[in-house]
């Protein structure tokens, strides 16, 4: 018969706790390769003396980034420059997030070969970042060629592989160069042909995915889960879908790639589906921008100073995490007086105190890597 819950703390990549007596402590990390290491992830777990987790307590917050105050005390320009950094795996999204917000403000619409691009870059920066979670699956096969494929893809165009800075109010801040778009159909290829052999992969490890961390439908919603975790659980939410934005208008619905994905049983397999299947839609709704991409400017001509009239306004986009919202207060001055945002990770993040207990131990790697968030997205 099992013995009594022994309250255990679980500490990834931190030092040991002083419990009280008779307590034990076990210090695990988290398997390097995974996003959580470029951050401190801590999560309280009871354990039963079996191993069997019973309780668990994720604790976020314990490196404070101070991304909102910094935007404080930068125009609208410089915050561009600063956005991309809490989520390092989708830096153009959050670039992509605050653009939408300011320019709702400021009544801006950028050219149409701009909105064409940054959907693309959109979809290529959730591409990459899917590839990061599949290829840091334990046991999992490798998603390096892929990767790099997307990533030269992006330094082609933005000169940086993880911080783009290309977002500009108002459009983007260069064209593509020349052969660039031959460039991108050839990447989609890659990614394409890549594909088959990663499905057959995570089909062959479904058996240990199975039932595995299991999130329901309603603590996904219930904790504000969003993006591939959330749709993994049956809660079909896209703002691609629901709130269209750059682009995806013209490229989502029955005749177009668009389409939301999800499953049903919400555990490590499910989740791991879903990745797979976004990434083929993100391979046709980048090919389709790519059909309708035309000649033109890719930015507007804005004054030196960028005020943003009195008030407040409200916007969100679909990172590759999941729902990313940004808040702009404004006084009508160069700055914002307020630029709070909603990112994804932290409802991501929290979801773990449900999908957590009844999982073993053993298999807390295994669970957590599947789970979509970066500690810079939840730290912020």
């Amino acid at each position: 018969m099992p013995s009594a819950p022994v309250p255990t703390r679980v500490l990834a990549a931190t030092g040991p706790v002083a419990l009280a007596s008779g307590s034990e402590v076990l210090t695990l990390d988290l398997p390097a390769g995974h996003p959580a290491g470029h951050g401190s992830l801590r999560i309280a777990l009871d354990l039963d003396g079996d191993g069997r987790i019973v309780a668990a307590d994720p604790l976020g917050g314990l490196l404070h980034r101070g991304a909102e105050k910094l935007f404080e005390v930068r125009d609208y320009r410089q915050i561009l420059a600063l956005a991309n950094r809490h989520d390092w795996l989708g830096g153009f999204a959050g670039e992509l997030t605050i653009a939408r917000v300011t320019e709702e403000a400021l009544g801006l619409e950028p050219p149409e070969r701009a909105v064409s691009l940054r959907t693309i870059l959109a979809e290529l920066d959730r591409i990459h970042s899917h590839l990061v979670f599949l290829g840091a699956a334990p046991g999992g096969p490798s998603t390096l060629t892929s990767r790099e494929a997307v990533l030269q893809l992006v330094e082609d165009i933005a000169g940086s592989r993880m911080h783009p800075m290309l977002v500009r109010l108002g459009g983007l801040r260069e064209d593509a160069p020349a052969g660039w778009e031959a460039s991108a159909r050839h990447t989609c290829g890659v990614v394409s042909s890549e594909l088959p052999s990663l499905t057959t992969a995570f089909a062959d490890l479904t058996p240990r995915h199975a039932d595995l961390g299991v999130l329901s439908r309603a603590d996904a919603a219930g904790f504000g889960a969003s993006g591939p975790l959330a749709r993994a659980s049956g809660l079909a939410r896209d703002v691609r879908a629901d709130d269209p934005y750059a682009g995806y208008a013209q490229v989502w619905g029955p005749d177009w790639p668009g389409r939301v994905l999800q499953r049903a049983t919400g555990d490590v397999a499910a989740r791991y589906a879903v990745l797979l299947d976004e990434i083929g839609v993100s391979v046709e709704l980048v090919t389709a921008c790519l059909d309708r991409l035309t000649p033109g400017p890719v930015n507007v001509r804005l004054p030196k100073v960028v005020r943003v009239p009195e008030g407040q306004w409200y916007a969100v986009t679909e990172s590759p995490l999941g729902r990313a919202g940004a808040l702009l207060v404004s006084r009508g001055g160069p700055q914002p007086w307020r630029l709070a945002l909603r990112t994804p990770s932290f409802g991501n993040v929290a979801a773990l105190s449900a999908l957590l207990p009844g999982t073993m131990v053993t298999d807390l790697a295994t669970v957590v890597a599947s789970v979509p968030f970066v500690m810079g997205d939840l730290d912020k």
